[in-house]
């Protein structure tokens, strides 16, 4: 049986990987972490500070925000802990730092854990590879409550496409405003929606 940490068991995401850690036999949900620690969730001990909790665990599962999400992955790596991320929003300078995070323990990181959104991250070079004339547009739509623009799984879309441009990679373009001129051949477009409860939409546009 592994032992998992939820960080921010009580958010929205870490509260359904809570309830669905429970339902599974071969999972056993041995506390969280929260801002300020509360009463048990599922008879699992919720704390602020993860060096409390952390030799409980075989795995930190972790969907917070990207400051926590770092300082978690240093307590876990001083534990030889294994991390899954899901955290969006990460530059280059702090992916780096997970990579060498990843030499001295097992990280998942993954903008989205769809077995089907990942599946659209393979095809959507595909049709690349076909039509690289195209005009790619990505359109993407989340729930109101949503803080990072563009969602992290519309960059990693645009990073696929764009790895079979090779040293050639397309411009990416971040919403349009005002007279912005004639769209450049050279793009890749991406427009976020926000409101009310979507989970998670992404339209890729090839014209």
């Amino acid at each position: 049986m592994t032992k998992i940490l939820v960080m921010g068991i009580c958010g929205k995401m870490g509260a359904r990987i809570a309830a669905l850690a429970k339902e599974d036999k071969e999972i056993e949900l041995a506390g969280g972490t929260e801002i300020k620690a509360g009463p048990s969730v599922y008879s699992s001990t919720i704390v602020e500070d993860l060096n409390k909790i952390i030799n409980k665990t075989d795995v930190l599962i972790d969907f917070t925000t990207i400051p926590s999400t770092l300082n978690n992955l240093k307590i876990a790596e001083k534990a030889k802990k294994a991390v899954v991320i899901g955290t969006t929003g990460f530059n280059e300078k702090e992916l780096t730092e997970i990579q060498n995070a990843s030499k001295n323990i097992p990280i998942v990181l993954s903008p989205n854990m769809s077995v089907g959104v990942n599946l659209l991250f393979k095809l959507v070079k595909e049709i690349a590879k076909t039509v690289p004339s195209y005009d790619i547009e990505i359109i993407e739509a989340h729930h109101n409550q949503k803080k990072d623009a563009p969602s992290g799984t519309a960059v990693k879309l645009a990073q696929e496409i764009n790895s079979v441009f090779g040293d050639k990679p397309r411009k990416i373009t971040t919403g349009r405003n005002g007279l912005c001129d004639a769209r450049e051949k050279n793009e890749i477009g991406i427009l976020s929606v926000r409101a009310g409860d979507i989970v998670g939409d992404h339209t890729i546009i090839y014209a």
